[in-house]
């Protein structure tokens, strides 16, 4: 199949998106493998992982309808059975890895309505950048030697609606 563009009459505008999709980057990246190289010989069972997950949004200069949206990951490991050598099992299970990401990604709107800005910004955009960080947080488990880190799909609406219930009028999820 072929793809035709059509050019606007002379005179008229091309339309313009409402998002776009400036950049997409890893903004910051972190593995540490704590107890490395032993580690490796002393884990008997797969790590238990527990996830943290926030949205943050901020406009990059003030006027302007262009944002920085980030996911900001971290991934923490723990061992489900240390060996104890016949002692008591440590309160805290030793950690295995810890993998932090923030992946970001520059976002203009255009002709948005107020109310539409804050759920763009930490919903919408999310469900973009997402993919990718979760990509780059499953290789970078999977190449520290560990099985890799899948993460399941994210509810961001759900997300933003809990990070609106809990802050209510305190914090405003959207820095301008």
């Amino acid at each position: 199949m072929s793809e035709t563009t059509q050019t606007p009459p002379a005179g008229e505008a091309a339309p313009v998106p409402p998002l776009v999709v400036n950049i997409q980057y890893v903004k910051d990246l972190s593995f540490e493998v704590p107890g490395a190289p032993a580690i490796f010989t002393q884990l008997r069972a797969q790590p238990q992982v527990a996830i943290n997950l926030d949205v943050q949004a901020r406009r990059i200069q003030d006027g302007q309808p262009v944002f920085e949206v980030s996911l900001v990951i971290r991934a923490e490991a723990h061992d489900p059975s240390p060996q104890t050598n016949g002692q008591t099992a440590p309160a805290v299970p030793p950690t295995v890895f810890v993998a932090e990401l923030t992946y970001a990604g520059v976002f203009t709107l255009n002709g948005l309505p107020d109310n539409a800005v804050e759920p763009v910004l930490l919903v919408e955009c999310p469900r973009i950048l997402f993919p990718f960080a979760r990509n780059i947080l499953s290789d970078v488990t999977r190449d520290g030697g560990f099985p890799p880190v899948l993460l399941q799909p994210i509810d961001f609406v759900a997300l933003w609606q809990s990070r609106r219930a809990g802050a209510g009028a305190a914090q405003p999820a959207v820095v301008a």
